[in-house]
């Protein structure tokens, strides 16, 4: 049986946690059941008249209950009543009020009965009484007139309501009255003058009664009052007679105390237990008396009595028995004194000492119901059933009433009832439904499979196994799945089926099962635990003094565990931070720019989590600019005079004198022990107390050498430690816990290795310091088999079967004897390496670069060992495009636990592998299965090994390349794209050849001289094309200086284009475009310039598709930039690019189920001038450009000159109406200056290659249109298509604004922005 443990008192909170869970035996809804009241309305229900009277009753059951009502002891009909009715599968009465009812009508005493067929439960009786709010009996007010210094009392006299109205005093102005010492109100609503002054002359002193319940207010009529001052008295005897007769009036005299309330020398008060006590004494007098209470033969109760109204009103809260007595206060001034007795008895209505409670018996069992309560008068017990007194109740052979006990023997189902206790006396009643519910029920586990329960390291951990069963189970607890029932010390065991670890470790996470039993059955359940751990502040917030106006930052750094999410909230003064941009709140800090001096206070760093919550606060202490000299604030002096006292076996008492504190108060002492006799010089924390603190009671251990110091600790940090304490050392005792951490793990088959960690110094209590290992084979009825050893932490068990499981416990022993009996763990002997290979092994190829492996598992026995998990061996054998062997590299994929499949990526397309599988255990690997051999598909080749352009000529180019280095399958063909490139690097059109596999090179003839070509490269398989490789190559320039045609003007090249060798008879082959089975988008080609790049592509499909262009520096992890394609173009130009960078693209369409294009990579052109024969180099440019320059000079200092002279020199007409020949076209036949010539000269009427195309001299570029619009691409003059739909043309920049109307085909280039276009 399990060993229950005490709770101490340090853990009150957690007692009453579990008080609530265990006060009541809640039956499963879904077995039989009596009815049990679940809600009521209160006993002495007032409720508004002008609103609907809802009286509560709800009740449980099974089957569900039904409702019936009583009204001043009868049956009550509610079905005659149209005003009333009950609502659904409830009791509730609702009376409609608000449809024409009284609720006078309807005042009297009601009661609910709740029954079923197992018995009845009943309410209390609930009193209905409307709420009043009466108005205020006219009467006629006489005004008060008063000598000055009299007493004075105003009658508020307000009416009788119901609940009593709340009394106050206002004037005309809805202000409240002042009051003090001198003017007060009672309990019972008058105000009370000790003495007038002539201040209190007024005719507005108004009694105000509100009614809470009803939100009204009545006011009385406004009282006058009339202070004569004698002054004023003296002068209006002196008018009205003559000399002879005056005799004045007298002066204001002073007077002792005399008691306006309560009258008399003594009075009586009688009050109930648990209500609030109030006794009044307002005095009158001059000087105004001072009250003070005393209770005679006794002490007012502390922390219960408060002092109102001016210490006239005695309060004490949750009066008791104990309170009663004569209570006395006493007025006193400086003439005298007066006093009154109150002799106070404390009476008490019943109040629970037992409330019966429900019990669930199965057929047989015996049991009892309880009620006791007491009060004063000592209150009555009767007892019901099913809400008939028990006397005239059916007879029931099991039960027998014994006064305030009812006893069961031999219980049958038929003995299942409702039973009330009724406690009462003249002061009140009461009332308690206990029910006997006869049950025969296999034990069930209410609380929810595999629930994870987290707690913090140190903390107590509640684990619940909620339970119910009859007759009732008992309850056990294992942890993990096949663990040793718990018991010991460090678990609490509650009769809820709840356990308790009060103080959780990282070892106690784990599953914990539940096991529930009785003679009907057995149940069990699993839960988790986790221990965390704890949140720390690990550098907290320091206190600052600043100057104002400067800046300041708190830290509030932290440790947490890694598995919870941590949330820092920053206070000040315990609120929240002011709304002001001056507070920054970091990841762990807080700074506070421009300090002011309302920043002055405690900042508070609270860092939350789901488990636990920390804080850490520091002061902030603004001061002026330059400071004055302040107060210097430093850590304490470290305490001294340490003794030590009240020597005890397992205690002791340690006394100190604190140091000085420096400025800052000291808030804690930190004591440190030191022990001389294990660990010499190494200093323990043994714990921390208050600061107002100077003894400590310390715990001892037996068999330790302490020595004491202790550190003061203050706001601004830690002193420094104290001398050391007189040392003392404990006597030796058993040890009082075992090695932890025991382990049995084998080093060999057949061997035991059992370890522990051995207990320190301290732990062992005493000389001599052993363990007793035990250890006998699991599921085997073996003896145990024990050794005793020296301080040691391991001993080998040999001669062992291989992997088997033992039970292993050790235990601590001294010379004095032996620790606590150990807990059992289990270990394994030695591990062997596996016997059987995985059988059955399956390989399904899922690409070109991926396959799947699938094995049957190892029978566990077969593992001999802790079970790793499974390797594959996995290499190439050869490639089936080469046909050629080579080093075989071996890859091992290691797949965890008991897993049957795995994937093997990063396999080589188009071939052979071979692979086998092993078990793995803690030993090693076991043997391979049978090598199993499988083939990749093909796959794209990667791009040919080298590309070379040698023998350029006039008109040709000749090609060489390698295959590619992984032709990943068969190649079929070399596709090779070629394109013309200026010098300003516009691209002309794509041409593609599509080569067979076999060729090594190619020449390419009637090429146009002096011409840049672009080259892209790449191979084909069945598969697709791979990735191309790029080069370019320039034709020999031709001496003679003949133009060189322009890229675009016509085709670039004459129709024989190339030479290979005779196998080779078709130059184009012709393509049919057929539809595809499905979408693809092929054929991707780039041609890249400097800072942009022309992408084309082709695409089969339906039609209307929306196409995207991604793309991103290649190599990068950066993700894909997207471009848009407006409609439905099969081109696209990147712009923005760097110049000599490397980028990949990839082009898709939307809506298509989001298929992409394979990748593609190009790079940009490099920054720098063009390698081409450039004009600005030429002798004759150079002088032309001089000449311009000088021209343009003179003419900017004609026009200054005429300026400075006030008339105005409009260059532009000038301009028009005088064309200097220098600055016209150099060559009138074509429009172009030297060799900057349309591309399509030779082939169309002279256009210039882009139209305004000129940049300007400050090297900008207007941006005026969408960067995809077709004005820019070739709908005008500046670009055209190709047959592929590809686009040809310049896209260094965009087109300025077009010149003037009528100056389209007549402006030349001027030779200033020609001279910009070449720098």
């Amino acid at each position: 049986m399990m060993k229950k443990k005490s709770i101490s008192a340090s853990k009150a909170s957690l007692v009453f946690f579990l008080c609530q869970m265990i006060s009541a035996l809640d039956v499963p809804l879904d077995l039989s059941q009596p009815p049990t009241i679940t809600q009521q309305s209160p006993k002495d229900y007032i409720v508004d008249p002008r609103e609907n009277i809802v009286i509560q009753c709800e009740a449980k059951g099974k089957p569900p209950p039904s409702f019936s009502w009583t009204r001043n002891g009868t049956h009550f009909d509610i079905d005659k009543d149209e005003l009333v009715t009950m609502k659904p599968n409830s009791g509730t009465l609702v009376i409609n009020i608000m449809n024409g009812g009284k609720a006078e009508a309807y005042e009297g005493v009601y009661q609910c009965t709740a029954r079923n067929e197992r018995g009845a439960a009943i309410s209390n009786n609930i009193v209905i009484r409307p709420s009043r709010s009466p108005l205020w009996t006219k009467e006629k007010l006489e005004p008060n007139q008063v000598r000055e210094g009299d007493s004075l009392v105003l009658h508020c006299r307000p009416p009788v309501g119901l609940p009593p109205p709340i009394i106050f005093w206002m004037d005309n102005a809805f202000q409240r009255l002042p009051q003090s010492e001198r003017v007060s109100q009672g309990l019972n609503g008058d105000l009370y003058f000790s003495n007038v002054q002539p201040e209190d002359t007024r005719e507005d002193y108004i009694c105000y009664a509100r009614f809470n319940h009803t939100q009204t207010i009545q006011q009385k009529q406004p009282i006058s009052v009339k202070v004569f001052s004698m002054d004023s008295l003296n002068d209006t005897i002196a008018a009205n007679l003559s000399d002879t007769d005056i005799y004045g009036a007298k002066p204001v005299t002073e007077r002792p105390p005399i008691l306006l309330t309560p009258t008399g020398t003594t009075s009586n008060k009688v009050e109930l237990r648990g209500n609030v006590l109030l006794l009044e004494c307002i005095a009158a007098g001059l000087p105004t008396p001072v009250i003070r209470w005393i209770k005679e033969g006794g002490e007012l109760p502390a922390n219960r009595t408060f002092f109102e109204n001016f210490k006239k009103t005695l309060k004490i809260v949750d009066v008791s028995e104990a309170d009663s007595g004569n209570y006395k206060c006493i007025a006193r001034n400086i003439l005298g004194s007066t006093h009154h007795v109150i002799s106070v008895t404390v009476k008490a209505a019943p109040y629970w000492i037992t409330a019966p409670r429900n019990l669930v018996l199965s057929p047989g069992e015996d049991g009892s119901l309880i009620c006791r309560a007491n009060g004063n008068p000592k209150p009555s017990i009767s007892w019901l059933s099913n809400g008939v007194p028990i006397a005239i109740a059916p007879e029931d052979p099991s039960r027998k009433v014994d006064g305030d006990t009812i006893i069961f023997s031999a219980v049958q189902e038929r003995s299942s009832a409702v039973y009330q206790c009724n406690a009462s006396n003249e002061y009140g009643y009461l009332l308690a439904n206990a029910f006997v519910n006869v049950l025969a029920e296999p034990p069930r586990i209410l609380t929810p499979a595999n629930k994870l329960y987290q707690v913090i390291l140190d903390s107590p951990a509640l684990i619940d196994c909620a339970y119910f069963g009859s007759p009732k189970p008992e309850i056990e607890w294992f942890k993990g799945v096949k663990g040793s029932i718990l018991r010991g010390n460090e678990y609490v065991f509650h009769d809820n089926g709840t356990l308790e670890i009060p103080v959780a470790q990282k070892d106690s996470s784990g599953t914990y099962t539940c096991v529930a039993r009785n003679e009907l059955g057995k149940i069990q359940n699993e839960v988790q635990l986790e221990v965390k751990d704890p949140t720390l502040i690990i550098k907290q917030p320091e206190y600052k003094v600043i100057q104002r106006y400067g800046h300041v930052s708190f830290e509030c750094i932290i440790k947490h565990d890694s598995t919870l999410i941590p949330t820092v909230i920053w206070l000040k003064d315990n609120d929240e931070l002011p709304d002001d941009e001056r507070f920054l709140v970091g990841k762990d800090n807080l700074t506070i720019m421009n300090v002011t001096d309302k920043d002055d206070g405690t900042y508070t760093c609270i860092v939350n989590t789901t488990l636990d919550s920390v804080s850490a606060s520091a002061v902030l202490t603004v001061v002026a600019a330059p400071p004055t000299p302040a107060i210097i604030y430093a850590r304490p002096n470290p305490p001294f005079d340490l003794e030590l006292t009240g020597q005890l076996e397992r205690s002791i008492e340690l006394s100190w004198i604190p140091g000085d504190e420096n400025n800052s108060p000291i808030t804690s002492f930190v004591i440190e022990y030191e022990d001389g006799l294990h660990e010499p010089g190494v200093w323990h924390y043994q714990t921390e107390v208050p600061g107002s603190q100077t003894t400590v009671q310390l715990k001892l251990s037996p068999y330790v050498n302490y020595s004491f110091r202790v550190i003061a600790v203050n706001e601004i940090g830690r002193s420094q430690p104290s001398e050391p304490s007189e040392q003392y050392l404990t006597k030796s005792a058993n040890p009082d816990e075992n090695p932890s951490n025991v382990q049995g793990i084998g080093s060999e088959p057949d061997n035991l290795v059992i370890t522990w960690e051995s207990l320190k110094g301290f732990q062992s209590n005493g000389p001599g310091l052993q363990y007793k290992v035990s250890w006998r084979q699991k599921d085997v009825d073996d003896e145990w088999t024990s050794v005793v050893v020296a301080n040691v932490s391991k001993y080998i068990v040999s001669g062992t079967p291989t992997f088997v499981p033992y039970e292993i416990k050790v235990q601590a022993l001294n010379d004095l004897g032996y620790a606590p009996e150990p807990s059992e763990v289990i270990g394994h002997s030695g591990e062997d390496l596996p016997m059987v290979a995985p059988g059955n092994v399956q390989v399904h190829v899922i690409n070109s670069t991926l396959a799947k492996v699938h094995w049957d598992p190892v029978p566990l026995k077969s593992v001999r060992g802790h079970l790793q998990g499974y390797k594959v061996y996995y290499w190439k054998v050869q490639s089936l495009s080469r046909r050629s062997k080579r080093h075989i590299e071996k890859k091992i994929l290691t797949f965890r636990g008991n897993k049957t499949f795995g994937m093997l990526p990063g396999l080589e397309p188009y071939s052979s592998y071979k692979l086998n599988v092993r078990v793995v255990n803690g030993k090693g690997e076991g043997p391979a299965s049978p090598d199993k051999v499988f083939k990749t598909p093909e796959g794209v080749p990667s791009s040919p090994s080298f590309l070379k352009i040698t023998n350029p000529t006039l008109d040709s180019l000749t090609l060489e390349w390698g295959s590619p280095t992984h032709p990943n399958g068969i190649l079929i063909s070399y596709i090779l794209k070629f394109q013309p490139i200026n010098n300003t690097h516009e691209l002309g059109p794509l041409v593609e050849i599509r080569i067979p596999a076999n060729e090594s090179s190619l020449i390419l003839k009637n090429l146009n001289y002096s011409t840049r070509y672009k080259f892209y490269f790449n191979a084909q398989t069945s598969v697709g094309s791979g990735s191309q490789i790029t080069e370019e190559a320039v034709t020999i320039m031709d001496e003679a200086g003949i133009p060189r045609p322009a890229v675009g003007a016509g085709k670039g090249y004459s129709e024989t284009l190339f030479a290979t060798s005779p196998v080779m008879h078709t130059v184009r082959p012709t393509f049919y475009k057929v539809q595809p089975l499905y979408p693809r988008i092929r054929n991707v080609t780039t041609a890249a310039a400097e800072t942009y790049a022309n992408i084309s592509w082709e695409y089969e499909g339906p039609d209307h598709a929306n196409f995207y262009v991604e793309y991103g520096v290649a190599g990068s992890k950066e993700d894909w930039k997207k471009e848009i394609v407006n409609g439905s173009r099969s081109f696209f130009v990147l712009k923005g690019l760097t110049p000599g960078t490397a980028y990949k693209v990839r082009v898709g369409a939307e809506g298509l189920s989001g298929f992409r294009s394979s990748e593609d990579v190009f790079e940009t052109g490099p920054a720098m001038a063009s390698r081409q024969v450039d004009i600005a180099t030429q002798g004759w440019f150079i002088g032309l450009m001089c000449a311009v320059a000088l021209l343009i000079l003179i003419l900017l200092i004609v026009c200054f000159i005429r300026r400075n002279k006030g008339g105005k020199y409009p260059v532009k007409e000038k301009e028009d109406a005088h064309a200097d020949p220098e600055i016209q076209p150099m060559k009138e036949d074509d429009g172009t200056f030297g060799e900057y010539r349309s591309l399509e000269s030779d082939a169309e009427d002279h256009k210039p290659l882009k139209k305004g195309s000129r940049t300007p001299s400050d090297r900008t570029v207007k941006k005026e249109d969408s960067d995809d619009s077709l004005v820019d691409y070739g709908e005008g003059v500046n670009g055209q298509f190709n047959e592929d739909g590809s686009f040809i043309g310049q896209y260094s920049g965009k087109k300025e604004k077009e010149p003037a109307e009528g100056n389209e085909s007549s402006e030349a280039p001027s030779p200033v922005n020609a001279m910009n276009s070449f720098v």
